[in-house]
């Protein structure tokens, strides 16, 4: 890329397909949110800055997908959902999902604690190993 010159198109056609991926998975029933990933490397690198939680792969790569996740619809659902919508977008390709994160409701985690903390009897904590790839 040259910042004198205006970018390839191959170049322009991987950050529009990066942006409308990016609107796609914002817009999906279960996401939450973007995920960077535990290096925060899941990016399309664009001018004006990233694209956190989108990465077009070249050649036979993957399209990577970041996203945190809420707790209104199950976790292995909205990922094989979520991988068949963007890999249509992309044409067929790859997808690879890494859920970063959970975004629980804070009304139900403060019912789910005893007020300082831990865990009220019978409530399950909830935990995710940040970068997990989920296939």
């Amino acid at each position: 890329m040259s910042a004198s010159g205006p970018l390839p198109d191959a170049v322009q056609e991987r950050e529009a397909l990066a942006e409308r991926v990016s609107a796609t998975v914002l817009a999906f029933p279960g996401v939450a949110g973007p995920h960077g990933g535990r290096y925060n490397d899941i990016a399309t690198f664009r001018p004006g800055g990233r694209l956190i939680g989108v990465r077009i792969g070249e050649g036979d790569e993957p399209v990577e997908v970041g996203v945190v996740l809420g707790l209104d619809r199950p976790i292995p659902d909205v990922v094989a959902d979520l991988r068949d919508a963007v890999s249509r977008l992309c044409g067929g390709a790859a997808v690879d999902i890494t859920v970063g994160d959970l975004a629980v409701d804070p009304a139900v985690e403060g019912a789910a604690t005893d007020g300082g903390g831990a865990a009220a009897e019978g409530a399950a904590a909830v935990g995710v190993d940040p970068g997990r790839m989920v296939r």
